[in-house]
């Protein structure tokens, strides 16, 4: 009972303390695409990337490698993921040889223009002297690992085997993309 008595002031005092820092926060803001809409999912890679300056076009620019860079970052982790868990499984002998390469195959893909990018959205606000754009971007992730399929293909560094291990790893990505 004596820590009963204790025990209530300061779940009281813990309680107050935590709703006073919420509201510090502010505000709560809903941005244009948010939500799973714009999310990546199993069949595609999503990206969405916001620009504000006093020029609409910088702001659309920045807007828009914001966006790119999150595409081409979601690629680089997954491949490097999937590389990594492929590698491991199969305890491939040249394991380090092949996630180099098809590292530096994925960073070279994603610094180009990929065909199949689509532009799924965008906004632009005016607040004041400043605009604002919101722009979302989505690519079909089993047209991402064919691209790469192909890429890697015409790449001369790539010997036959480690082109077959790539090979590999894609086609599982890619019926796992299709599913």
């Amino acid at each position: 009972m004596k820590y009963l008595r204790l025990f209530i002031p300061i779940l009281f005092i813990a309680l107050v303390s935590s709703c006073s820092n919420n509201a510090s926060l502010g505000e709560k803001v809903k941005e244009p695409f948010s939500g799973s809409k714009y999310e990546s999912n199993n069949r595609f890679f999503r990206g969405t990337g916001k620009g504000t300056s006093i020029k609409d076009n910088i702001a659309r620019s920045k807007a828009d490698i914001d966006a790119k860079n999150q595409l081409a970052s979601q690629v680089n982790t997954t491949i490097k993921n999937v590389t990594d868990q492929y590698l491991a499984q199969t305890e491939n002998a040249n394991a380090a040889d092949v996630a180099d390469k098809f590292a530096s195959l994925t960073r070279q893909v994603t610094n180009t223009n990929i065909s199949d990018l689509r532009k799924i959205g965008e906004e632009k606000y005016r607040n004041g002297d400043e605009y604002t754009v919101y722009i979302a971007y989505e690519i079909k992730k089993n047209a991402m690992f064919r691209f790469l399929k192909k890429q890697a293909r015409t790449d001369a560094k790539i010997d036959k085997a480690t082109l077959d291990t790539i090979d590999e790893i894609l086609d599982k990505q890619i019926a796992d993309s299709e599913e």
